[in-house]
């Protein structure tokens, strides 16, 4: 609090306070954490509400942290809600704001010597200023206990109605007394489920003061049920001479309270419409006489006046509450609206809030795939203990995939749309139990309900699990989740905008930078190109296993793939017009850029390497003419536009590409890339395919290429090993040649391995020179260090390095394939020779 806010009424000791407290800011919020009331927050709330904050308050960005320390039981209260749908449905349940009215410590003292009619004139006039619902219900049963000269009385207000969405399951009663003996507890009520009789002061006698009674055990009546439910239902009175003669009465209750009830008048309470809003009750008129027909009549008279006391009263709770239940919600919306920056920021604070208020074990988010369809992309979780942990403070994001999905419940109201209030979830049918196997949790209380956008689609499902003491959600909880859930996927719908908006941007930003340094061939380069000699395969030797560009031109490299596009038939087979042919190739090497290694010579040897391995073992034959296109196409495009720098890079520098494609990001591109070439105009070479020859090439090729991604390799290795060393290879399968598409790439792909040793030290002297390129960038534009493969600083270390990489990565993958075939058993032996030059190079000597 700054010398602005200070309100002058405080003397100079509690002022020189005050400062002390301005400058120990830390041991205030401490302190406050630990002393506060919940009436201190909800007035420091409620003074804040106009938004005027004092000089120098500073706002928090509440990414973490609850808006606020409220809890939705706060707003539960008997009275209905204030706000409705369009079809007369609640939305929210009110909640009382203090009376200003003075309560009465005791019994008044002034009434006796009065008539009859004067006395009941004056306690008429006693409660009809009285706006406080539990003061108003204590001055009732004081003054019908004076008017009736009574023992003691108790009053019950009805209170909830039919849920939708409820599983119908037995009542658990929490901290009741039973009623009726009668009425069993799988008969019970519960506030949240059907309609019931709360008692809002129970054995309340004309001495007792408000602070004695208002915080006793609370009982709930089921509708109907007891003396106190018949009268609700019926709306007839019942007068009992002898309490322990009717069925109805309970004796337990006189058992557990030590009291005996003999005579017992029961009365409906209505409100100017008629309708039964509470019930009230006195036993055991003085003189140990039963309750006359004449106390019927001056209970009915007074109760009639009461009744309107109550509606008022319950009215102007309403009202008083929307003040604080309206600053709640928008506080949340403040929260939702604050700051829409990623799907995962949005959905943490969603979580932790609505942990926050509704008080439970467990919040998880559930985003669907596609608007109103039953299958979830992501799934966020959200645990109470969370906030404990050490570094709750720094998270911006939850947990993702971290607790099974109760799919039977949260993919019906995915696709319903409809809430799903369950209290006990083992009764339930639709909850799977097997979700709860193996992971320490059970699942009790579940609230389920759907999130939409502003068009009204399901986006998603927010699923709020076990409910804190033992409780079922309350209809209050599903009127305060439903109220949330409509920011929530306006916040999550406003986010998913913003990261298209991003992607959009991203696409962008790549495209002119891509668009800025390249641009397709000249056709007068292609016709150049056109004009010159193709050489045979032979006299170049395309088809050896050892062959070297190093001596070769770029047009000769040119000419030679050519060459194999003529030699595999390409170019009668599909109809590629020649021209076209040399004009793509021309573009296909524009776009890579001129970086130590992965360049147009790196992708015109993987080419060479595919072309001469389906021509020794004849693998041609079996994949057919589109598929060897398409690898074909993959091996040279395979790198198309690489900057020196891997996919790790990218994701250090935030790079948009990185914002772009989340995995395998330079593949994505590399891909992307090679389409938009094959789609220009002039270098259309699959123009004259059928629709679904062009359709299997793209999907080929999108394999081919997002396959030389190492960490694609490494997920599908074992599988290929596997099926190699049980000898269950078949051609015939779809998914087993595909897996080969994908090895042979990375075969290709890292061929120089199997090279003579002379051109297998220059690959890779030229691949640490560019990786060393990488780590340099890393050390001094993203000051991190590089891990020992891209540090300039570790480069004796290289011979072990390559060993490692042969052993690693290198060396199963081509002996796999020289069990597949004999054609390919010079490619492993030229891995073994490289590894023992490379282990005479660590130590030579050796």
């Amino acid at each position: 609090m700054t010398a602005e806010c200070w309100s002058g009424q405080y003397g100079d000791e509690e002022a020189a306070i005050e400062a002390w407290l301005d400058e120990h800011s830390a041991f205030v919020h401490d302190y406050f954490t630990r002393k506060a009331t919940r009436t201190m927050v909800d007035s420091w709330l409620l003074s804040h509400s106009g938004g005027g904050n004092c000089p120098g308050e500073r706002p928090g960005s509440g990414a973490a942290t609850p808006v606020r320390k409220i809890s939705a039981h706060e707003f539960e209260r008997v009275v209905k809600p204030l706000v409705t749908r369009v079809d007369g449905t609640p939305t929210f349940l009110s909640v009382p704001a203090d009376s200003e009215e003075p309560l009465r410590s005791g019994p008044r003292t002034d009434l006796s010597g009065l008539e009859e009619r004067e006395l009941l004139f004056e306690l008429v006039k006693d409660i009809c200023n009285d706006l406080d619902v539990r003061s108003l219900c204590h001055k009732i049963l004081q003054n019908v206990s004076t008017l009736l000269r009574a023992d003691r009385g108790s009053l019950f207000l009805v209170q909830g109605g039919t849920r939708a969405g409820s599983s119908g399951s037995a009542f658990r009663p929490v901290g009741c007394l039973p009623i009726s003996a009668n009425s069993p507890a799988s008969q019970g009520c519960h506030y949240s489920c059907s309609r019931c009789l709360v008692s809002k002061l129970f054995d309340v006698c004309s001495r007792s003061t408000l602070e004695e009674v208002e915080n006793r055990e609370e009982i709930r009546v089921p509708w109907g049920t007891g003396i106190i439910g018949h009268v609700a239902e019926t709306g007839k009175p019942l007068n009992i001479p002898d309490a322990y003669k009717d069925d109805r009465f309970n004796q337990e209750v006189d058992a557990r309270t030590g009291y005996r009830t003999k005579s017992l008048l029961c009365m409906p309470i209505k409100d100017l419409h008629g309708e039964v809003i509470g019930v009230a009750q006195v036993i055991n008129k003085e003189g140990e006489l039963p309750f006359t027909e004449n106390d019927e009549k001056v209970f009915s008279s007074y109760l009639q006046f009461c009744g309107i006391g109550l509606r008022n009263a319950q009215l102007y709770e309403k009202s008083q509450l929307e003040v604080k239940r309206n600053q709640v919600l928008l506080d949340l919306a403040r929260m939702i609206f604050e700051e829409q920056s990623t799907i995962e920021h949005m959905v943490f604070r969603i979580l932790t809030h609505t942990q926050s208020l509704i008080q439970c074990q467990r919040v998880q988010v559930l985003l669907l795939h596609k608007p109103n369809m039953g299958s979830f992309s992501r799934v966020f979780d959200f645990e109470a203990n969370d906030l404990s942990e050490r570094d709750h403070e720094e998270r911006t994001s939850p947990f993702e995939s971290r607790f099974p999905i109760n799919i039977g419940i949260t993919g019906l109201v995915a696709t319903t749309g409809e809430t799903i209030n369950i209290d006990e979830a083992y009764e339930d049918s639709r909850f799977d139990k097997g979700v709860d196997e193996g992971t320490g949790f059970r699942h009790k209380t579940i609230l389920c309900m759907p999130i939409k956008n502003s068009l009204g689609d399901i986006i998603g499902v927010i699923q709020l699990i076990n409910k804190f003491d033992d409780l079922p959600f309350s209809k209050n909880d599903e009127n305060f989740v439903e109220a949330f859930a409509i920011f929530c996927g306006m916040g999550i719908h406003n986010t998913h905008m913003y990261e298209k908006a991003v992607i959009a941007m991203a696409k962008q930003t790549v495209t002119l930078d891509v668009l800025s340094y390249h641009a397709t061939a000249s056709l007068e380069d292609a016709f150049r190109l056109r004009s010159l000699r193709v050489p045979s395969a032979q006299s170049i030797g395309l088809y050896d296993f050892k062959f070297d560009d190093v001596h070769m031109s770029d047009d000769d490299t040119l000419t030679a793939c050519l060459r194999m596009f003529l030699e595999l038939d390409f170019v009668e087979r599909f109809s590629i017009d020649y021209e076209v042919l040399c004009r793509w190739l021309l573009s296909v090497k524009k776009n890579y850029r001129n970086v130590t290694y992965h360049n147009w010579r790196h992708a015109f040897n993987v080419a060479q390497m595919m072309f001469s391995i389906l021509m020794a073992t004849q693998w041609w034959k079996i994949f057919g003419d589109i598929e060897c296109l398409a690898l074909i196409i993959a091996c040279l495009c395979h790198d198309l536009d690489h900057r020196g720098t891997n996919n790790s890079f990218q994701i250090k520098a935030s790079s948009p590409l990185a914002q772009l494609y989340s995995t395998s990001t330079m593949e994505h591109h590399h891909f992307d890339q090679c389409l938009m070439i094959l789609n220009s105009q002039g270098n259309q070479i699959l123009a004259n395919l059928s629709p679904d020859d062009y359709s299997k090439v793209i999907k080929v090729l999108e394999e081919a290429i997002l396959s030389t991604d190492l960490a694609v390799y490494f997920r599908k290795r074992g599988s290929f090993l596997a099926l190699v060393n049980q000898g269950q290879w078949s051609w015939e399968n779809e998914e087993e040649r595909e897996l080969l598409r994908a090895m042979m790439m990375t075969v290709c792909d890292l061929a120089a391995i199997t090279k003579p040793w002379h051109i297998e030290k220059r690959v890779a002297e030229l691949v640490t020179s560019e990786f060393f390129e990488q780590g340099d960038l890393e050390r001094h534009e993203l000051n991190i260090t590089p891990i020992d493969i891209m540090n300039r600083e570790k480069e004796d270390q290289l011979p072990m390095m390559q060993v490692n990489f042969i052993d690693s990565i290198c060396l199963p993958i081509y002996e796999a394939f020289a069990e597949l075939s004999d054609a390919l058993n010079p490619l492993a032996e030229g891995v073994r020779r490289n590894k023992e030059q490379w282990l005479l190079e660590a130590d030579p000597k050796a």
